[in-house]
């Protein structure tokens, strides 16, 4: 019986993790601007990878594997915004039509504005 429990708690974990991935990946072909797209990929990928080592965690009986995967978990969590934080930057200082994606900060801070 616990066996059974386990299965459908995995499968439930193994399909949210997956809509999770199929929504990131629809996020960056719907979404236009880089840093949207940077956006919905990051969150995407570390929510759907949460909920998938989460289903193997609970499949999984021995504890040294359990502990691995939390490991890869907090290795994932902690690569993953910094990944994204620097395609942002990269974004951010080389796309030279940033500022017509964002007009209520035109007037303030973009740096060659003739307006003060």
């Amino acid at each position: 019986m616990i066996e059974w429990i386990r299965f459908w708690i995995t499968a439930v974990l193994l399909v949210i993790g997956l809509i999770s991935f199929a929504a990131a990946v629809i996020g960056n072909y719907r979404f236009g601007y880089i840093l949207n797209r940077v956006h919905a990929g990051g969150i995407g990928d570390t929510q759907g990878l949460f909920f998938i080592v989460l289903a193997l965690i609970v499949s999984c009986n021995a504890a040294l594997d359990i502990l691995k995967l939390a490991l890869l978990v907090v290795f994932m969590w902690n690569t993953s915004p910094v990944s994204s934080h620097f395609l942002s930057q990269i974004a951010y200082y080389t796309d030279n039509e940033l500022w017509d994606h964002v007009d209520r900060f035109k007037v303030r801070s973009h740096p060659e504005s003739e307006e003060i």
